[in-house]
């Protein structure tokens, strides 16, 4: 796992890195590249590829659209750690981009890898059609807006100290980290002009994946360390945050987690041996340490 996920990693900072070359300069792209190679896993990109190899989509063109989408990514994370959301100082054990630079700086980098990420899916070298790159684009806004990320991350904070249902836990786990998730699953059949059905299907697994990868870090951050994780732990108790582990306990909510994985993979069950790869990436996601 660890071979396949290093190799997307390393294909795509090579896509971005050329990218960013092409581009004209500006005293921005310092904090941006920071923010961007700073490390990470690539797991979305890694669910993206998956799934694209279900339907066989050519594996540059997925490099491609995973390279917008870890720039959504690293700008959510930029923004996450400022201290008007989650004050966090460390990021993949090192500075945080606003301790790094400033508060300011760490704000238009994220905004400027935001649109960066749009600029990659509606750019010539993604052999597509003008369509379909405007309905991933679409797609991806969505997943990015007040109905993905940036909604998640306003109901996350507005949580804080409060009382709130499963119902409402999942909800805002979904939308902070499923629906980044559910774009990767879709991407493929957008390319593939697959119905809305079909679409809606793979919207729900991703949906699925995103939450189960939210329990995962919530699990780091309840039993984890920050030598391993390259973050802080703990925070979430402190700050008071709406949790499923807050709500069912942490045994119960590995059981929830085992139980997502399986649901997932009835979903995938028609596709065979074909979604096996996916089917391990699932387990890497909740049995990972950072």
């Amino acid at each position: 796992m660890q071979n396949k996920l290093n190799k997307i990693a390393k294909d795509t900072n090579i896509f971005l890195k050329k990218f960013i070359k092409k581009q004209k300069k500006s005293k921005l792209i310092i904090p941006m590249q920071y923010g961007l190679f700073s490390g990470g896993k690539k797991i979305r990109s890694k669910i993206l590829i998956d799934i694209g190899s279900l339907f066989k989509i050519n594996y540059k063109s997925l490099i491609i659209i995973g390279s917008a989408v870890e720039c959504i990514h690293s700008y959510s994370l930029i923004h996450d750690d400022l201290p008007c959301m989650d004050n966090d100082s460390i990021r993949r054990g090192k500075p945080s981009t606003h301790i790094k630079f400033n508060e300011s700086t760490a704000v238009l980098a994220g905004n400027s890898l935001l649109t960066m990420a749009f600029e990659i899916l509606s750019h010539k070298e993604l052999n597509l059609s003008e369509k379909t790159k405007i309905n991933l684009i679409n797609k991806i806004s969505e997943s990015s807006g007040h109905l993905g990320i940036a909604g998640g991350q306003y109901l996350d904070l507005s949580y804080e100290h409060k009382r709130v249902s499963k119902k409402e836990v999942i909800d805002m786990e979904v939308k902070k980290t499923g629906k980044l998730f559910s774009f990767c699953c879709v991407a493929p059949l957008i390319i593939k002009n697959k119905n809305k059905k079909e679409i809606k299907k793979f919207e729900n697994i991703g949906a699925d994946i995103g939450l189960l990868f939210q329990v995962a870090d919530d699990l780091i951050d309840y039993r984890g360390s920050l030598s391993i994780a390259g973050k802080k732990t703990g925070k979430d108790k402190k700050k008071g945050k709406a949790t499923l582990i807050s709500l069912l306990g942490p045994k119960n909510t590995i059981i929830y987690a085992n139980k997502l994985i399986m649901k997932i993979n009835r979903k995938l069950k028609k596709y065979g041996k074909n979604s096996q790869n996916l089917s391990k990436t699932l387990n890497y996601i909740l049995n990972r340490n950072k």
